[in-house]
């Protein structure tokens, strides 16, 4: 049986297979940003303009070039997409999981959302459409 580890180590391991964009970095960097936030998140705080949203639970389905729930505006395994949830933990571990699906340019947002935010970087309110 493997030896138990804390999710403090697991979130370690994660960040060593990804590169970590600060939200500056990711705004000038043209990359695809994914915003994985819940839906009371996203209404509460606002969105990143541009920026693609599929909640944490469907992430990997909308990307996968395999898969039949793809979400054609991501459009292959050499895109360069930038995770982002709230505060830069849960969009570590998504990254991580877009690399092993072939994704290599997968990142994530240093301090997700709340650092975009404090940054002066544009936010927009939701379009629920």
């Amino acid at each position: 049986m493997a030896a138990r580890r804390t999710v403090h180590e697991l979130l370690e391991e994660a960040r060593t297979r990804i590169a970590r964009r600060t939200p500056e970095q990711a705004a000038r960097s043209g990359a695809q940003i994914i915003d994985i936030r819940t839906t009371e998140q996203r209404r509460s705080d606002g969105t990143v303009p541009g920026a693609l949203w599929f909640p944490r639970n469907v992430l990997e389905w909308r990307v996968d070039p395999a898969s039949d729930a793809r979400d054609e505006r991501v459009v292959g395994l050499d895109d360069e997409l930038v995770l982002m949830c709230d505060e830069g933990y849960a969009s570590s571990f998504a990254a991580a999981d877009l690399r092993r699906l072939g994704f290599e340019q997968a990142a994530d947002m240093d301090g997700g959302f709340q650092a975009w935010k404090r940054a002066g970087l544009p936010v927009a309110p939701v379009d629920d459409q």
